[in-house]
C-alpha cells in the first residue's frame, strides 16, 4: 500500500475527545494490550498528530503521529499499527515468521506466500481469515511487516503451505516507514516455546490429527536455510544470529527494552560528546540546555536513529546532564529561574579527548525515490535560455529552433557567429556590430528600429539574453538533468501571524530542490523543539509546505545551508530570522 509516494491532504494536532477514542479503538482493536501500554502507545500529554494522506492507488488513509513516528494507520474504519510500534510491542499481533530475503520481495509490495514461512516448533499461530498479523525474519522478534491473513491456520496447513498466506499492507523501509525517524529494526531475540505435546489427553492443544502430520512434516528449524547458511540478521554476525536461534528460553524482560535502553544511553552519550567536541565553542557559553540539545546533539545523530532521551535509562536531559556534571566533563547552572544553562566545559577531559568524530555526516536525507540510503546532495542548477519563435531566424543558422535551450555561452558563440558570417562587424570599429533587419527584429524595441544602427558587442549580447526566455535546468547526483521554462523559484521561508497571535514559521518549495516535506518537518521537529505540521501549499496543485510554531528561520536556515549546502541565492526569507537576545 505504501510502496510509492503518497499525498497529503492534512497534517493537524489531535483534539483531547479524538485522543480519548483513539484509545478506545486501540483498546477494541488489540484486546491482547493492557492499560498501561495503551498509555504509552498514546500518550496523554506528548503531542500527537492526525495526517490524512491518499495512497498511491488512491485509498484514503489516516496516519496518527507521535514523537514525528507514524504509530497506527487507519484503513476503511479499521487500525492497523506500524512496524514502529510493533518494536515497541512485539508481541502485540500473531506471527509469521519468514527468511531474511524475503524481506526485499515485501518491501516491493509482494504478499507473503505460504512456502516461504517458516515453521516454529510450537507450530505456526492459531488464526482466522482476516486478522491482522506480524511478519518477523529468522532470529529476531522485531516485527518487519503489517498484514491480514488471507486464510486460516487450518486452512494453510490443510494446502501443505502453498499459495498467498499474508495480504501485505505496509513493511519496514516503505514511504509510510520513510515517514518516520527511518530507524531500523532492534535485535530482539526470539522466544523458545516448547511445542505442545500432541499426544497428551488432559490440557493438551486441541489439533484435528490431520494436521498433527501436517506440523510435524512441515517443522522446520530454522537455524539454517536450504544451503546449510545462517542467514545474517540485524547488525549482528552470522555466528551470533545462529546462537539467538538455538539457544534455550530467553527471558523477555532482559532482551527486549533493557537492550533498546542500553542503545538509547550509548546515542544519547555519543551526541553529547559529538556535540561537544565538534559544535559548541568556548565563546558559545553559557549555552542553555535546550538550545544544546535542539541545535547541536540532534543534528550529531547518525542517520537511520532518532535520539529520544524518554527512552534512555535518563529519561530526562536535566538528569542525563547532571550525570555528565558530577563527571566533570561540564559544569550546568539556572541562571534564571527554571532554565539551566551550560557555562563550562571542560575540554580536557578524557572523555571529550578520546572521542573519535564519525567520518559520516550527520542527519542525512534522500533525494530520489530507489536512492533510499545515500545522503542528499544538493542539485546543481544552471540557467539556461530558451528560443522564442520571433528569435527563431537568429538562431536557425547555427542548427537551433523554436524550444531550443541554450546556455549563456552557447548563445554568445551563436551571436558571434552570425555577425562574422553575415559580415557585420563594424570595419572602422570592430567593438561595434551592424544590426541587420533580423537583429533590428530581434534586439531593438519599435522606437529603435531606425534610430539605432549598430551597437556594442557587450550590449548585444546583453539585449540578446533579456528577449530570450528563461529557462533552467536542474541535475541530481546519480539522475538525468531535468529542464524547465521559466525561473526556478526559491525556497521561501515567511513568517505568519495566527489567530493565537502566536507567530509561525512557513517553509515552501522544497520539493524542486529535492527535498522531501515530511523529512523536513521531522528534523525540524526535533532541532527546534516545536510542533511541526505540512499542508497543501497554497495556491498550488501539489506542492507541500512546512509549518514550524515560533520563529524558527535561524534553525531552518542553518539547515538549509550549512548541512544541505544549499546557495543562499536559492533561499529567501533568512533576513526573517529574529535578532540575538530578541524574544522569538
Amino acid at each position: 500500500m505504501f510502496t510509492k509516494a503518497f499525498r497529503v491532504k492534512s497534517n493537524t494536532a489531535i483534539k483531547g475527545s479524538d485522543r480519548r477514542k483513539l484509545r478506545a479503538d486501540v483498546t477494541a482493536a488489540f484486546p491482547n494490550i493492557g492499560t498501561d501500554q495503551v498509555s504509552e502507545l498514546v500518550p496523554g500529554k506528548e503531542e500527537l498528530n492526525i495526517v490524512k494522506l491518499y495512497a498511491h492507488r488512491g485509498d484514503a488513509v489516516t496516519v496518527y503521529m507521535s514523537g514525528g513516528n507514524p504509530i497506527l494507520f487507519e484503513l476503511e474504519k479499521n487500525l492497523y499499527p506500524t512496524v514502529y510500534t510493533l518494536w515497541s510491542f512485539p508481541d502485540l499481533l500473531p506471527i509469521f515468521t519468514t527468511w531474511p530475503p524475503v524481506l526485499e520481495k515485501l518491501a516491493g509490495g509482494a504478499d507473503l506466500m505460504l512456502p516461504g514461512l517458516v515453521v516454529p516448533p510450537a507450530g505456526l499461530p492459531q488464526v482466522q481469515k482476516g486478522d491482522l498479523c506480524a511478519i518477523t525474519l529468522v532470529g529476531n522478534r522485531a516485527p518487519i511487516a503489517v498484514g491480514v491473513a488471507v486464510m486460516s491456520t487450518a486452512e494453510m496447513l490443510t494446502s501443505g503451505l502453498k499459495g498467498r498466506g499474508i495480504s501485505v499492507l505496509h513493511t519496514y523501509q516503505d514511504h509510510l516507514w520513510k515517514s518516520g525517524d527511518k530507524s531500523s529494526p532492534p535485535c530482539i531475540a526470539p522466544l523458545t516455546v516448547d511445542p505442545p505435546d500432541l499426544d497428551e489427553e488432559k490440557g493438551s492443544v486441541q489439533v484435528d490429527p490431520a494436521l498433527q502430520e501436517d506440523m510435524r512434516r512441515l517443522h522446520v528449524k530454522g537455524e539454517e536455510d536450504e544451503n546449510g547458511e545462517v542467514p545474517q540478521l540485524c547488525e549482528k554476525s552470522q555466528s551470533e544470529a545462529s546462537e539467538d536461534t538455538s539457544v534455550g528460553a530467553v527471558n523477555p524482560d532482559t532482551t527486549g527494552s533493557k537492550t533498546l535502553q542500553e542503545q538509547m544511553d550509548k546515542l544519547l552519550q555519543r551526541c553529547f560528546l559529538h556535540a561537544l567536541k565538534s559544535r559548541v565553542r568556548k565563546a558559545d557559553l553559557p549555552l542553555l540546555t535546550s538550545t544544546f540539545l535542539g541545535s547541536h546533539m540532534f543534528s550529531c545523530c547518525p542517520e537511520g536513529q532518532q535520539l529520544d532521551i524518554k527512552k534512555s535509562s535518563y529519561k530526562k536531559l536535566s538528569k542525563f546532564l547532571q550525570h555528565m556534571q558530577q563527571e566533570q566533563v561540564i559544569q550546568v547552572k539556572e541562571l534564571s529561574r527554571g532554565v539551566e544553562s551550560i557555562v563550562a566545559v571542560d575540554w580536557k577531559h578524557p572523555r571529550i579527548t578520546s572521542f573519535v568524530i564519525p567520518e559520516l555526516s550527520p542527519v542525512s536525507q534522500t533525494v530520489q525515490e530507489g536512492s533510499r540510503d545515500q545522503p542528499y546532495h544538493p542539485p546543481h542548477i544552471k540557467p539556461l535560455y530558451c528560443v522564442p519563435a520571433n528569435m527563431t531566424l537568429l538562431f536557425q543558422e547555427s542548427g537551433h529552433k523554436k524550444g531550443s535551450f541554450l546556455e549563456a555561452s552557447e548563445v554568445r558563440t551563436v551571436i558571434i557567429n552570425y555577425a562574422k558570417k553575415n559580415d557585420l562587424v563594424d570595419a572602422d570599429n570592430k567593438n561595434f556590430v551592424k544590426l541587420d533587419p533580423i537583429l533590428c527584429d530581434c534586439i531593438l524595441e519599435k522606437n529603435e528600429q531606425h534610430a539605432v544602427l549598430k551597437l556594442p558587442w557587450d550590449s548585444l549580447l546583453t539585449r540578446c539574453l533579456e528577449k530570450l526566455q528563461p529557462a533552467y535546468q536542474v541535475v541530481f547526483p546519480g539522475q538525468e538533468p531535468i529542464v524547465k521554462k521559466g525561473k526556478i523559484c526559491p525556497i521561501d521561508i515567511t513568517l505568519a501571524q495566527r489567530a493565537s497571535n502566536k507567530k509561525v514559521t512557513v517553509v515552501r518549495n522544497l520539493e524542486a530542490y529535492g527535498l522531501d516535506p515530511s523529512s523536513v518537518a521531522a528534523i525540524l521537529q526535533q532541532r527546534c523543539q516545536a510542533s511541526t505540521t505540512v499542508s497543501p501549499a497554497p495556491g498550488t496543485k501539489d506542492s507541500l509546505q512546512v509549518q514550524i510554531q515560533g520563529n524558527q528561520v535561524h534553525h531552518v536556515g542553518r539547515l538549509l545551508l550549512e548541512e544541505y549546502q544549499l546557495p543562499r541565492k536559492h533561499i529567501q526569507g533568512l533576513e526573517k530570522a529574529p535578532k540575538p537576545g530578541k524574544k522569538k
